[in-house]
Parts: C-alpha cells; structure tokens; sequence
C-alpha cells in the first residue's frame, strides 16, 4: 500500500492545534511545530509528526508540561544552564539556542547546556538557528537508554546524535546531523512497519549477539554504536554517544546513561534518577570572533565546491556533502507533500478523534 501525501500546510495546521489542545501558548506552539515539522521536511520522518502522539501521551502521563517556566538556573558571559520545568523539547531548545546565540554575540561564543526537558526532535534544526547569524551552531541532546556500548550485554546510552551547521557564502551551508549509531532507532521502526529483516551490524540480541531482527530492542537486545563491532571502530561511535551523553546529561544536572527518561509514556521511569529529564547541549561560534565572516565564508565556499565536484565512485552520479540530500528532500516536499505511512495516518486520526480535529 503506497503512503499517504499531506501538504505541509495541513500538518502544519493539524499539529499547530494538538499543541494548543495541550496548552501550549501560541507561541510555543508555533515554535514546537516548526521544529516538529522541519524533521518531515528534512526526510527525517522518524523524528517528525510521527512522533506527535508520543508527545501527547507523554502530557498525560504528566511529564510533559505544556507551560514550562524555562530559565536561567546558572550562567557566565559564555555559558548557561537552562532548566526547561519538563517542557517539550521541541520548545525548551530552541529557547536554549536563543540564549546561546545571544551570548554569542556579546563574547563571541555561547554554550548553553539544558537540563530537566524531553526529546528535541532533530538536533539539526537546532544547531541551524546559527546559520542566519553568522555563526557556527551545536547541537546535542541525551536520549533513552537503547544501545550497548562496545562489548556490553545491557544498554546503557541514547541514540545520542549531535548536530553541526556552517554557514558559506554563495555555496548551500554545511550541516551534519547524525546519530552516534549505525543505525538510528527509527530505521528500526520503519523495518517493523515493512515487516522487513535489519542489516547485521545494526543490532544485537540480549547475548550480544548480530540480530537481524526488527523488534530484537523489545526482546532484550540493543542498538550497536556507529562501527557496528570493534573490528570496524564501534568503540569510536561508543566514545562519541558517551560525550554527548557527559555534555548533555552530566554537565547539566539531567539525568544520564541508563537512567535517561525514556520516549514511550508507557515504560515505567528509571529508579534512582541522577538527574532531572533529558538534557541537551547547546552551542553558537561567532565567526568573527576567530576571522573576517566573508573571508571565512569565500572559503566555505571554495571547500563546499571542492567537495560536492568530487569524482563519484562508479555507478554514483554525484558526491554529496552533509546537509546536501535533506536540503533536497525540503525542497521536493515542500513541493510535493509529505509521504506519511498507514501507521502514522492511524496515530494522527486517534489524536483528530481526542481532540475533536480534523487531518
């Protein structure tokens, strides 16, 4: 069954009132939607309004507060914690990047690191607040326990991914966005969903060893950092999920590691919680504060071109730099619609029959 296409505008619109049936102000609601919806733009579809009913069950299971007291818990000209109060993710980073952004612009750079919040959405819309400024932005965020580290039989850290944007001149900017996994949590949702076998090296059963399955993480296995196994570098994946869980989680005051809240509203939470809610980390480089920003971007410029007119492997057209496929994706959806499959149709037709809306 091919999927069902929505225009941005409608989910856009849908979505935009299931945040203010919560009680969301306008404002935040506003804001969590555009950074829900720029994960489907983006083609990062298992970050974006399929997470939507997760959200609203996590608020009626109240550890989503629909109107946060976000502040300023502890700062310097450079840096700041920012307790979120259990708002959305979605509100409270984007916040946090602002506040960055903004010391950014009085010292040249901003470090914001978050504590007591719930899941972001995608850490690249984050870090490209920057890019309009003239700066280099960061973003990363901790998540739920659900990869084993390297030669480990439990999980103990989230997907954990980190996010980089840089801006260029005439070139389209630079902007990485991964997870510190082989592969993300959602490409295992979206094998479940096609009833579809995984590639060996995504996942291990409760014993450690390769799974092929789809559903193995609900039978005791877990995900395999980015390397897959040690032979093929799982131990640098593994180093890369550990820092963004240190800045994220431990550097902040929220919770870390295995005690990280998890996503599903109905899995119980961690006992002997370190910390509080899910922490994320948050940074803006001014550009001037190391050189000229035109000269820096000239040469953006020059580095970009260099790389995406690289000689293609054969049977590939082209060499693609970070940013480039997604930036691709936003354009053609925009245009196009957003492809949404049945079991997400089916989640957002429950949330129009809660909320008296229509999809």
């Amino acid at each position: 069954m091919s999927d069902s296409i929505y225009s941005y505008q409608q989910l856009y619109s849908f979505s935009l009132n299931v945040f203010l049936k919560i009680g969301c102000s306008n404002e935040d609601a506003t804001l969590a939607t555009s950074v829900l919806l720029s994960a489907d733009l983006r083609g990062i579809d298992s970050h974006g309004i399929a997470r939507l009913i997760g959200y609203v069950r996590l608020w009626e299971a109240g550890r989503i507060n629909a109107t946060p007291d976000i502040k300023i818990t502890h700062e310097t000209p450079s840096t700041a914690v920012v307790d979120g109060d259990k708002g959305l993710g979605l509100v409270v980073a984007p916040k946090a990047m602002q506040i960055a952004i903004e010391k950014a612009k009085n010292v040249g750079t901003g470090w914001v690191s978050v504590k007591n919040s719930n899941h972001f959405g995608i850490a690249g819309y984050h870090a490209m607040m920057a890019l309009s400024q003239d700066m280099i932005g960061m973003a990363m965020t901790n998540a739920s326990a659900l990869v084993a580290p390297t030669y480990a039989a439990e999980k103990m850290l989230g997907t954990n991914p980190i996010a980089v944007a840089v801006p260029a001149g005439t070139e389209a900017p630079f902007v990485a966005d991964f997870a510190t996994t082989t592969a993300a949590n959602g490409k295992l949702e979206i094998a479940q969903r096609k009833n579809q076998p995984i590639p060996t090296g995504w996942a291990q059963d409760a014993n450690g060893k390769p799974s092929n399955d789809a559903h193995i993480l609900k039978q005791g296995g877990a995900l395999l950092p980015l390397g897959s196994e040690k032979d093929l570098g799982s131990h640098k994946g593994y180093a890369l999920g550990s820092i963004v869980d240190i800045f994220s989680g431990v550097l902040s005051g929220a919770s870390f590691g295995p005690w990280a809240p998890p996503f599903p509203a109905y899995i119980p939470m961690p006992e002997n919680m370190p910390g509080e809610g899910l922490g994320h980390f948050l940074g803006a480089m001014r550009i001037d504060a190391f050189r000229p920003a035109q000269d820096f971007k000239s040469n953006m410029d020059i580095w970009l071109n260099r790389f995406r007119n690289a000689k293609p492997i054969e049977g590939q057209e082209r060499v693609y730099v970070a940013g480039d496929i997604e930036r691709i994706i936003e354009a053609e959806r925009m245009k196009s619609g957003i492809p949404l499959v049945d079991d997400v149709v089916n989640d957002l037709n429950q949330l129009a029959n809660k909320f008296a809306l229509t999809l």
